[in-house]
């Protein structure tokens, strides 16, 4: 499925100022934001989404990219949405500052989930080639891929085995500090514990304190018949680990079909070309054809004109979602021979003469038409 334009999802105009930007970004960023939409699946991809928008068009060479070459500007190899890991709450807390809780940072309360607030892993994009034929027929790949996962050493704590996870003495597990500015006070994100309201007494060797690792990882995929160049496979829990026991991202395969030497696609229809010799045109016959699933065959009516285009009725893609399968369309080209024996020229002009070629009415008839372009 194509990706939505990011002026679109932001509904500013292509040649938007950086402060309409930010502007928009706040206002969806508010409406969406998952502590806002609790469960609700679509207010969080929204979400994310927004988030991705702004990223790229935030940044003057990102946007003169896009400007250019559209999504395909940041296609390729691994990496989150739009070609490059993207954090929506690191978003959110670059535009608005502190934790990305829109409870915090919009209205000044205290996340109900706490200062060690566990957080979704990211998203991973996959790119995935396959031939016309393994889309046509459905295939079974396995992929190798990098991310994140809860270490195996501390199981996430960050910890040392052995040594504690503790309260933060500064801010007392909150995850914030105030500080008191004549008749004012401000709140910000403690910088000792960075938010999570928790220190680590000696971190983990193996994740730094971090409680995620990398790794690559392997992972079989059911490639359906019928997927076409972007079409989106998503593998549930298979992203990123999350942080603070949060949720693993997933993992989004984007597909993409190599060119084909004989076939052209079209939805779900194909498309060949095949020459025919001048006699099978004259005189009819009968043609052998190639399709993704086998030889077929093609019946040519004597008097088959060059560019003709016969349908051959479920040969072409299947349909992603009914499987039913499309049709293959052949533009068949006579082919005219570039060397004769005498005893073949002989005969030919022999047949010209029989059909009067000479005085050909059809020719007559366009050249009629034709002589006012000479006059």
């Amino acid at each position: 499925m194509a990706k939505e334009d990011y002026y679109d999802l932001l509904g500013i105009s292509r040649d938007a100022s950086g402060d309409e930007l930010k502007k928009a970004y706040r206002k969806l960023a508010v409406k969406y934001h998952p502590d806002k939409n609790q469960g609700d699946k679509e207010a969080e991809e929204m979400f994310k989404k927004i988030s991705e928008a702004y990223d790229v068009l935030k940044d003057p060479d990102k946007r003169a990219a896009y400007d250019r070459y559209g999504h395909s500007a940041f296609e390729g190899g691994m990496g989150g949405m739009g070609g490059a890991q993207v954090d929506p709450f690191d978003i959110f807390r670059e535009v608005f500052g502190g934790s990305g809780s829109i409870f915090d940072e919009l209205f000044g309360g205290a996340s109900s989930r706490g200062g060690s607030r566990a957080s979704s892993g990211s998203d991973l994009r996959y790119d995935l080639e396959i031939s016309l034929e393994e889309a046509a027929k459905g295939v079974e790949k396995e992929i190798r891929y990098r991310r994140l996962v809860v270490c195996p050493d501390c199981g996430g704590s960050g910890a040392s085995p052995g040594s504690s996870v503790m309260t933060c003495p500064d801010c007392g597990g909150s995850g914030y500090v105030t500080s008191q500015r004549g008749f004012m006070t401000f709140r910000q994100v403690c910088p000792r514990c960075g938010g999570s309201g928790k220190t680590i007494e000696k971190p983990c060797p193996t994740c730094g304190g971090e409680g995620r690792t990398m790794e690559t990882n392997r992972l079989k995929l059911r490639i359906p018949a019928g997927v076409d160049t972007g079409s989106r496979l998503r593998s549930q829990g298979k992203g990123e680990a999350g942080v603070h026991g949060g949720p693993p991202g997933d993992l989004y395969v984007i597909i993409h079909v190599e060119e084909h030497d004989v076939f052209e696609r079209s939805g779900d229809s194909l498309f060949c070309e095949i020459p025919i010799k001048f006699t099978v045109a004259t005189l009819g016959g009968t043609i052998d054809v190639p399709t993704l699933f086998g030889k077929g065959s093609l019946k040519i009516p004597a008097g088959t004109q060059s560019g003709t285009v016969f349908r051959m009725r479920g040969q072409g893609m299947p349909n992603l979602r009914s499987q039913a399968r499309g049709d293959q369309l052949i533009r068949v080209v006579i082919e005219v021979p570039k060397k004769l024996s005498g005893d073949q020229r002989e005969k030919l002009k022999d047949f010209a003469e029989a059909c009067g070629d000479e005085s050909n009415p059809v020719a007559e008839s366009f050249f009629e038409k034709a002589k006012r372009f000479f006059e």
